[in-house]
């Protein structure tokens, strides 16, 4: 479902992808590990259209990523997750949802219960800890049920419980046939999870 071809970016003169190649099919959860700074998140970045690339090509489902599109079938938890202070968690994604408009608030509740947030549905995102807004994004990425989810660094903040919930939920995902990319420092989560795993370094693909 997405396959990426000879891929470069600089920024300000330095190269920070170097000629990435990558295959990636449906049911699969590739893991992506490496250093801050190793080109993780500049890849995700790319493969959602967030930033323009300088040589090669993105592809999804036969289609390429044109600059600055960001890809509607992609759930993406990237960095720190920003939502509105004033609203609660449930407002909040459902003004997320208003923008498609394909989700209900049943789906909704459904997703907040998923991800064990229900007795916080109505507390405004402000008092959330920050275990709390990082499930909220968790809840994010599903919501719409996208075919393609990504999830840089998700344990971020996240209690031993909230960790068991994030894998139950990427094994579903898989289940269902997901496409599902993961960024993680955690080395027991990504050797349990995931099907491959690519080490970066420096913004190039490398061995182990």
């Amino acid at each position: 479902m997405i396959e990426i071809n000879n891929l470069y970016k600089y920024i300000s003169g330095n190269l920070i992808l170097d000629d990435i190649n990558l295959n990636l099919k449906n049911a699969c959860v590739y893991g992506f590990v490496g250093r801050n700074g190793s080109g993780k998140t500049m890849l995700f970045r790319a493969i959602c259209g967030l930033i323009t690339i300088d040589q090669g090509e993105i592809i999804i489902d036969d289609k390429k990523v044109t600059d600055n599109d960001i890809t509607q079938n992609i759930g993406l938890l990237l960095e720190n997750p920003s939502f509105l202070n004033g609203l609660s968690g449930f407002n909040n994604l459902k003004m997320i949802a208003s923008i498609r408009n394909i989700v209900d608030d049943k789906r909704i509740d459904e997703v907040i219960e998923i991800v064990g947030l229900s007795q916080a549905r109505n507390k405004k995102f402000e008092q959330y800890s920050l275990g709390m807004k990082q499930r909220l994004a968790i809840a994010n990425v599903i919501m719409e049920d996208p075919d393609i989810l990504i999830f840089d660094e998700p344990t971020n903040a996240i209690d031993e419980e909230g960790i068991v919930v994030l894998k139950k939920i990427i094994k579903k995902e898989r289940e269902k046939g997901k496409l599902i990319l993961l960024a993680s420092h955690e080395k027991e989560i990504i050797e349990e999870l995931c099907d491959d795993i690519y080490y970066m370094k420096e913004g190039k693909i490398i061995t182990r």
